[in-house]
């Protein structure tokens, strides 16, 4: 009883803190079944709850029952709680295998709920249209697509849950937690794969390989108008620009169309460049692969981030996220060929370097934008200006927006990579990937690099529990390299692109950039002077250059010259002693001859 009068006064007061709403009736309220056949929890509820884990398994069990000719429900793996993570896969045939579904002239959409919890906007809405799927209100939806639905991806963060898990956010009243059991973000985990919920997404995606992939959140931030914003890497800035350009071409009119026509407000994903002070302007953000629409943008999946707004109220919410996948739906299945299209080319090609570091330009451009009107006054609590919302609408005709235009570092993409047979940890997750792997057999016979640490500098905290490493190099001859037993990633695949991100060192979420490699930063081997000191010496006189070399240094660098330690670290470091493997990345690099022509120096061929 006290835990039932505890929400319902969180039901009372939960949204009190925040900003004044502009009331909303959009004629997508019709949407809702108040009492019928498998009306949901939220419908139940008028649009203020979400249900629990148990009481969600037990609907999707529920809709598989009241249409199993065309509902399966799947376990597609499980947390480290051991929590079942389910799929419920909808096709009008019934083709519920990967290998079926392949052969369906329907193209496949994915979509994603609750990868982070407390943001569970798209499992009430994903119910309702099943919903009505299965009692026969929209079988035009199964004639144009095939479903796979995720309900809850992080289901350990989904029991979390609590009247406090989000404090600028309106319900549901009670909502999950951001992270999951592990306290680590599941759309921070798409290249290193620590989770078993991602782990699962990466299987069903290649099994599948689905078509478009839709991942539902909630954002924060700044007050707008906006009640259901989303995106994709913009052209300028995709991996995948052919891509970006047919889901900008086609499908966002479809689904701006469909979300203003049943009252919705469809906005761009951006964010603020100054929180408090919102006419600085808006940031547009480029995702890098550690997230689910930077990974698809690499992996040439298209991929949309729909980013519902926390401030608007729960049903309002969930009701523009149906109609954005009733959008997205009809979308798909019109334009499926277009962006078939687009995957085959981006899938063909490889770029010759890999933008590892862009910056935001310094000319912003401008945007309209729907904005809401907002006060900035001293506040005592922080000893600063802070905004105050006022719930009234400011429509912005020329707002600078700074996109992530500047390029600040590219790499050349190697030919291929090679990766010795210990890190068979690495082989796997390439695999999950989606990248093909060739073990190879009998002796090397081209020309190999290698990438020696000049320089590094290890993150002060851990973030997504790994120490994050970032470095300089200088690239090295690998001579006299066995290569049996290694293994061979061309970068001339279909996943060629995202490969090259995840094995080149200076990628920002590559494996290298996680930690997968701190080994390599151990010295486990020392001298002794009295050893190291004869055998230097003779080693000097048989080798004059290097002696020439010492002396040098000596002569060039009182530091150097007055420091013992240095001297003698020196000649270690020049003697076969010394650990070869010491700052050397592991994973060796073949790149595409260069032949010179006369009058046409270092040109490709």
């Amino acid at each position: 009883m006290f835990a039932s009068l505890l929400v319902l006064s969180a039901s009372v007061a939960y949204d009190s803190h925040l900003p004044p709403l502009i009331q909303w009736q959009g004629q997508s309220n019709e949407l809702m079944q108040q009492q019928g056949p498998l009306t949901t929890d939220f419908e139940l509820s008028s649009g203020e709850i979400s249900p629990n884990y148990a009481d969600t398994m037990a609907f999707v069990d529920r809709l598989v029952a009241a249409n199993p000719t065309q509902f399966k429900s799947q376990t597609i793996g499980y947390s480290n709680s051991k929590r079942a993570i389910k799929m419920l896969i909808a096709s009008e045939q019934g083709f519920f295998e990967a290998g079926q579904m392949a052969n369906s002239t329907k193209p496949t959409i994915f979509i994603q709920a609750g990868i982070h919890s407390g943001e569970i906007d798209g499992k009430d809405a994903m119910f309702m249209l099943l919903r009505d799927i299965a009692t026969g209100k929209r079988r035009d939806i199964l004639k144009k697509v095939n479903i796979l639905f995720i309900p809850i991806l992080n289901v350990d963060g989904h029991e979390r849950s609590s009247v406090f898990n989000r404090i600028n956010q309106r319900g549901p009243i009670k909502m999950g937690f951001r992270t999951n059991a592990n306290n680590l973000n599941l759309n921070r985990d798409f290249t290193k794969l620590d989770t078993p919920e991602v782990r699962s997404v990466l299987k069903v995606i290649n099994a599948y390989n689905p078509n478009l992939y839709i991942d539902v959140h909630v954002t924060d931030g700044a007050d707008y108008q906006y009640d259901v914003t989303y995106g994709y890497n913009p052209v300028f800035a995709s991996e995948s620009p052919a891509v970006s350009d047919t889901l900008n071409q086609f499908f966002k009119p479809m689904i701006d169309e469909e979300l203003t026509s049943q009252g919705h407000i469809p906005g761009p994903l951006v964010f603020t460049m100054d929180k408090r002070d919102f006419k600085k302007g808006l940031a547009g953000w480029v995702a890098t692969p550690r997230f689910s629409n930077g990974w698809g943008d690499l992996k040439s999946l298209p991929t949309i981030l729909v980013e519902n707004h926390s401030l608007k109220p729960y049903k309002q919410r969930v009701l523009g996220t149906y109609v954005f996948l009733d959008g997205a739906i009809n979308a798909l299945s019109t334009y499926s060929h277009e962006l078939s299209n687009a995957v085959k080319k981006e899938q063909e090609f490889v770029p010759k370097q890999l933008i590892v570091k862009r910056g935001y330009a310094k000319q912003a451009d401008t945007i309209e934008f729907k904005g809401i009107a907002y006060a900035s006054s001293m506040n005592e609590l922080s000893g600063q200006n802070e905004v105050n919302y006022l719930g009234k609408k400011l429509d912005y005709s020329n707002l600078p927006i700074y996109w992530q235009k500047e390029v600040l570092d590219t790499v050349e993409v190697p030919k291929a990579f090679f990766i010795p047979p210990v890190y068979s940890d690495i082989i796997e997750k390439l695999k999950l990937h989606g990248v093909s792997v060739n073990k190879l057999e009998g002796a090397n016979t081209q020309p190999l690099k290698m990438a020696k640490v000049s320089d590094y500098a290890f993150d002060k905290a851990p973030f997504e529990g790994r120490f994050r490493v970032s470095a300089s190099f200088e690239y090295i001859p690998a001579i006299n390299v066995d290569l049996d037993g290694w293994y061979q990633v061309n970068t001339q695949q279909k996943s060629g692109e995202l490969a090259a991100h995840l094995l080149h060192p200076e990628a920002p979420d590559s494996f290298f950039a996680w930690g997968e490699f701190n080994t390599i930063f151990q010295r486990t081997e020392y001298m002794e002077n009295y050893a190291l000191i004869p055998y230097a010496r003779q080693m000097l006189k048989d080798n004059p250059k290097l002696a020439l070399a010492f002396d040098k240094k000596i002569n060039n660098d009182k530091e150097f010259a007055n420091d013992a330690d240095a001297r003698l670290n020196w000649l270690y470091e020049h003697s076969p002693f010394y650990d070869q493997a010491y700052l050397k990345y592991p994973i060796l690099m073949s790149f595409e001859e260069k032949v010179v022509i006369a009058d046409q120096k270092d040109k490709e061929i």
